[in-house]
């Protein structure tokens, strides 16, 4: 056996032993352990991943996992991360490739080190605790994108921006540019060069394109998200922040503003409707009678719009006033705008805890913004969703919410949600950059973020 067999014979036997240990302490990763490979490359002095392989150094590998197996370990699902948030993939979309390589090692970095597991351990910095304070403090949620927005808008030094790389930098980037220059069909390697790789998911992911492959990677993610969600309290604690990140990157959001069209009805509305002009009769007669038309602009048109509508907002103690003020300002935007509403509109704003509190009727856009600039949070106790549902069908049977297409509730999802399904659309609006509680939501019900 040659050197170079050598090599790769103890890196297969050491990647496997990382890979077992993994999988060992954390099963729900399956889906994503039996994808990437890992072969020698001497273009690195350390490891990366291509989202297909890990490409290591083997000098690299051995003394790693010589003086610290648990930096390896660490060090594998820090890039397993990456594939799984994808962060190879979207780098095309953010000019500045440094502070996205930083901000992507930041999110992934801030994960780990809310888990719970011996085999990933390491002592946290002042530096990188001070780091995640601040950064939570304006950005809240550590997403790769908020976060490259923040550094990107924000006032910090090449200086501090490098003392956050040499804190955080795991594993060498520089495989995500050659991403972008891989063929179309990766059929160039043999089986027998990864024989690590689960055979099913090597042929998948060699035929597949590099879209196919950033697909495969978020399908992974939504799986492996599922799985974290089923396993017991005490378990899912050990996983930290991994779900809710999971969710907040894997799901395709659905923004309110398009559940609006979702329930917009058909009604007359006095208007200038120039589609239904005809300009050959016009004509006609301009031209028999001198000045005169034969016919006028129809002023009726059919419109898609909101008619009646009931918006709950969640006061509870859970909710902060930053984020009701956030959603009333984004709500009384949508309600200046024409095109989603009526000129006379009945829209109830309902403030509610685990009881309704106040029931605000706003017949014009512009009310809206009035009651946005007065609003006062009135409750503040626990959070029950049910109260509103029963007020509504009341507020129903006495014949004064007849024309009623939708209910939208804004609330952190921490609370009793209502079994039986309404007769109308009913969707659960919940903050994009905060934790959110989405598991319980009936199925029924649709689940939008703002």
């Amino acid at each position: 056996m040659n050197n170079r067999e050598q090599r790769e014979n103890l890196g297969n036997q050491i990647w496997t032993a990382v890979k077992t240990e993994l999988l060992l302490s954390m099963p729900f990763l399956a889906p994503a352990l039996s994808v990437l490979g890992w072969r020698t490359e001497l273009s690195t002095t350390s490891v990366g991943t291509d989202a297909e392989n890990i490409l290591f150094n083997p000098e690299y590998a051995f003394r790693t996992y010589v003086e610290d197996p648990s930096k390896l370990n660490r060090t594998y699902l820090h890039m397993l991360l990456h594939c799984l948030f994808r962060h190879m993939y979207r780098g095309p979309e953010f000019e500045d490739p440094d502070l996205w390589n930083l901000s992507c090692d930041i999110a992934v970095e801030n994960i780990l080190d809310s888990m719970d597991y011996q085999c990933i351990y390491r002592v946290s910095s002042d530096l990188r605790d001070r780091c995640y304070s601040q950064l939570k403090e304006k950005v809240h949620v550590l997403t790769a994108e908020k976060l490259y927005r923040y550094f990107e808008n924000g006032d910090y030094s090449i200086e501090e921006l490098e003392k956050l790389e040499r804190e955080f930098l795991f594993d060498d980037h520089g495989f995500w540019d050659r991403l972008q220059d891989l063929p179309d069909k990766n059929d160039q390697q043999n089986d027998k060069d990864a024989p690590n790789i689960d055979m099913q998911m090597q042929i998948r992911m060699r035929k597949a394109n590099l879209k196919e492959r950033e697909e495969f990677w978020k399908e992974t993610a939504k799986r492996i998200r599922s799985d974290v969600a089923s396993i017991g309290d005490e378990k899912s604690a050990e996983s930290g922040s991994l779900k809710f990140y999971l969710q907040a990157e894997s799901v395709d959001k659905t923004y309110y503003t398009e559940f609006l069209n979702h329930i917009a009805v058909i009604r007359e509305e006095l208007r200038i409707d120039p589609d239904s002009f005809d300009y050959g009769m016009y004509q006609y007669g301009m031209e028999l009678y001198g000045n005169m038309p034969l016919i006028e602009e129809n002023e009726y048109s059919e419109s898609h719009k909101v008619d009646e509508l009931v918006i709950a907002i969640d006061t509870s103690a859970s909710c902060s006033d930053e984020l009701v003020q956030k959603f009333l300002n984004e709500t009384a935007g949508i309600l200046r705008r024409s095109e989603n509403f009526f000129r006379q509109i009945h829209v109830h704003i309902i403030e509610c805890d685990n009881r309704v509190q106040k029931d605000i009727l706003i017949k014009h856009p512009e009310d809206m913004e009035k009651y946005a600039e007065n609003f006062e949070v009135a409750g503040g106790y626990g959070t029950d969703f049910r109260p509103v549902f029963e007020y509504v069908e009341s507020e129903r049977r006495k014949g004064k919410l007849r024309n009623l297409r939708g209910l939208m509730y804004f609330t952190d999802g921490f609370g009793d949600y209502p079994m039986k399904e309404t007769e109308y659309e009913t969707a659960f609006i919940y903050p994009s950059d905060r934790e959110a509680d989405t598991e319980h939501m009936p199925e029924w019900a649709i689940c939008l973020y703002i």
